[in-house]
């Protein structure tokens, strides 16, 4: 059994749910490690999750919204604290433009090598909405992003990148792409018979998900098609405008543990993001069969093939993703299709059966 260091933004806290991290903790006690997570948190506090599972928090003062960054001072005397008591046979860093990510620059000046993940290059292809923010993370993403790339060992990337940019950013030679993938067994293919026609975002209200532009999109068309339900599940801030604006057309669940069984029911997913890296709720939507509709930013053109397996549209254009919502309520034969060809594409190559062989691969190297 090795012992793998998994240094992270954060774990599981509901406003701040690193999924990647969680996911690839978990992937990686299946294939036999010990797992240690490092992370920022609401307080200091040791947890031993399992046997196998301990994470390690220290406390942060969180920036919300567009920023949704934390600071934690001291962080990194209190990673390499935890490396001397544990000794982990790989260092892992999850995201290159956090907090905790700069913790590479002690672990690399005291000969730590460090493996560095990301599913989005922050301030170079992956933009928060905001004027401000926009310029804070541009500066950032080209200087202590950029560093973090270079003091790796190898850069993982959860989907396939610009040649043209890695080769700009001189790391072309030791960037590889695995993506997370998914436990797809979780997710029931077969769909629940529904009196209405359920249209579903997953995630956070948070500008950059565009969550806004889906209900501007899709509630409009309940008056033409009454059979249609809206939801949109998870984490809100109270008085978020959004809630308070569409509450009486649209179903706000909050913050939800029975995901797989809210697909099951699921007709139409829709994925509405400005920026995004490789999303865990869209697997999570084509693991369960139901359309998918997502904007053609970041990952999701890797999760989805266009007219086959599922359909984009740019983001921020709102009459885009009206159309195909539209088109997917008057054909459900289309609606089957999409979701059946999006389930296969899971199986096929995003399944943990597949990428636990390759993320083995990667650490016996």
């Amino acid at each position: 059994m090795k012992t793998i260091l998994l240094i992270s933004p954060y774990l599981k806290e509901p406003h701040r749910w690193m999924v990647s991290s969680y996911k690839l903790a978990e992937l990686w006690q299946r294939l036999g490690d010990h797992v240690i997570v490092v992370c920022m948190g609401s307080s200091t506090k040791v947890e031993k999750v399992s046997d196998t599972l301990t994470v390690h928090y220290k406390k942060d003062i969180f920036i919300p919204d567009p920023f949704n960054f934390g600071i934690s001072f001291g962080f990194s005397r209190y990673v390499k604290k935890i490396i001397k008591q544990e000794s982990p046979d790989h260092i892992i860093i999850n995201k290159v433009l956090f907090w905790t990510s700069w913790s590479i620059i002690p672990l690399r000046l005291a000969g730590y090598k460090v493996i560095v993940l990301t599913d989005a290059l922050v301030g170079m292809t992956w933009w928060p909405r905001g004027f401000i923010a926009k310029i804070v993370m541009g500066v950032g993403g080209w200087t202590m992003g950029w560093i973090t790339l270079l003091l790796a060992e190898r850069v993982v990337f959860f989907h396939p990148q610009s040649p043209k940019l890695l080769s700009f950013l001189r790391i072309s030679k030791k960037a590889i792409v695995i993506p997370t993938g998914i436990d797809e067994t979780l997710y029931s293919s077969n769909k629940k018979d529904n009196e209405k026609i359920i249209i579903t975002y997953v995630g956070r209200l948070e500008s950059v998900k565009g969550v806004d532009d889906f209900l501007s999109a899709a509630v409009p068309l309940k008056a033409d098609f009454p059979i249609i339900e809206i939801q949109v599940v998870g984490w809100y801030k109270d008085n978020h405008p959004l809630v308070t604006k569409y509450q009486r057309s649209v179903k706000f669940t909050g913050l939800r543990d029975d995901i797989p069984d809210i697909l099951s029911k699921t007709d139409i997913f829709v994925l509405p993001s400005y920026s995004e890296g490789l999303s865990n709720a869209l697997m999570e939507a084509m693991s369960s069969s139901s359309a998918c509709i997502a904007s053609d930013v970041g990952g999701n053109s890797f999760l989805l093939q266009n007219g086959v397996s599922g359909l984009l549209f740019s983001a921020g254009d709102i009459e885009a993703l009206k159309s195909h919502i539209r088109r997917l309520i008057d054909d459900p034969s289309k609606r089957i299709s999409l979701g059946q060809l999006a389930r296969q594409r899971i199986e096929k190559e995003f399944s943990w059966n597949v990428i636990g062989k390759k993320y083995k691969s990667l650490l016996e190297t």
